[in-house]
């Protein structure tokens, strides 16, 4: 039982979902009535195009279908993504609470009525235009995409690498289309990525982690040496 408890450690970082939800949730809720208005020039040059809540409903199937296979089968990966996401979310939530933030972008009527509208709408419905910056569906589209780039049984499936960055542009598209996020957000969200990025696959944490302890160790060495405890 608890050789099988080990193998699944990792799962207990799932348990930040709570927290996160919980965290956002208060924050759409209990936020306060004036927010910082999130645009700049080029939003007004981005159309609306209904089409695109598809990948923007994806995600979700994206994020699942990626959590569930990692957890099961590549649980370094899984505790890779799940840091990266950690981070991000984090960073949201901080935001969202310091500088609460919405958009105006919406727009108040449609120019058609189908299936790819009335989705929008139910979307529109389910999620405010508030605590948009940065975009957490980019940011974890992205860590997701380069969780599938350095996954030991995926690097070598073509299909499935050009698949999972063909999904990540397109959702990282839809969030402009639709309306959900301004230019800012993705940006912002790419730049985030890249700083978890350098922290979580490019070792960044490590480095700094064995900085410190080098850096301690060197201190508590001179600090040794001028009360005598060890020969110079």
């Amino acid at each position: 039982m608890k050789e099988k408890l080990s193998q699944y450690k990792h799962v207990l970082l799932l348990l930040y979902f709570p927290f996160y939800l919980t965290a956002f949730f208060f924050l759409e809720k209990f936020g306060p009535d004036k927010i910082h208005i999130i645009d700049c020039a080029f939003d007004q040059y981005i159309p609306f195009v209904e089409v695109f809540i598809v990948p923007y409903l994806l995600w979700f199937a994206y994020l699942l279908a990626a959590g569930l296979y990692f957890m099961f089968y590549e649980k370094e990966s899984f505790v890779r993504m799940m840091c990266f996401g950690m981070i991000g979310m984090t960073i949201f939530i901080l935001v969202s609470w310091l500088y609460p933030n919405g958009l105006e972008l919406r727009p108040e009527t449609f120019a058609r009525d189908n299936i790819f509208v009335r989705l929008t709408q139910f979307v529109y419905s389910m999620d405010t235009a508030t605590n948009v910056l940065p975009s957490i569906h980019v940011f974890n589209s992205v860590g997701i995409c380069i969780t599938i780039r350095y996954s030991e049984k995926l690097r070598d499936k073509k299909w499935v690498q050009n698949g999972a960055l063909i999904l990540t542009i397109l959702i990282i598209l839809s969030t402009m289309f639709v309306k959900q996020h301004s230019v800012v957000d993705v940006l912002l969200a790419l730049l985030l990525s890249y700083i978890s990025y350098e922290l979580v696959f490019e070792g960044w944490a490590v480095k700094i982690w064995n900085s410190m302890e080098e850096m301690k160790y060197k201190y508590q060495k001179k600090a040794r040496r001028r009360s005598g405890c060890l020969e110079k």
